[in-house]
């Protein structure tokens, strides 16, 4: 299964890069809430920690037109064409990480690696496991 992996989870510097990436890539502009990847706090209120989508399938389940189906390598994809942006599958996901616009379809990670490669500290890999 291919996914996005946090390797270096105390490395992180909460910088962002892997922000403005994701959401430059796609949405041409950088919004915190365009990107599909997150930077939050531990439960110490102060350790930076990235937050990203484990490929769970819950969006892919609560989506009530099956617009949101498992490709071959594992990775829940979402047809822009079948989406009718209602929003279910933001609702659904447990971490916040589904990209829902007004008007558009909704986006979420598809472990593109996009992110990965703009941490300058390496926290982020995209593995096939």
């Amino acid at each position: 299964m291919k996914r996005l992996n946090v390797a270096k989870k105390d490395a992180c510097m909460a910088c962002k890069a892997c922000e403005v990436a994701c959401s430059e890539a796609f949405y041409k502009e950088y919004k915190e809430e365009y990107s599909c990847i997150h930077i939050d706090v531990k439960k110490d209120g102060v350790t930076p920690k990235p937050v990203n989508c484990v490929q769970c399938g819950k969006c892919a389940a609560a989506c009530p037109e099956g617009a949101i189906t498992q490709n071959a390598k594992g990775v829940y994809m979402i047809n822009k064409k079948k989406c009718t942006g209602c929003g279910a599958c933001a609702k659904a996901c447990p971490f916040g990480l589904i990209v829902k616009t007004e008007g558009n379809p909704a986006s979420k990670c598809i472990a593109c690696g996009i992110c990965a490669k703009a941490c300058p500290m390496d926290v982020l890999e995209v593995v096939d496991e």
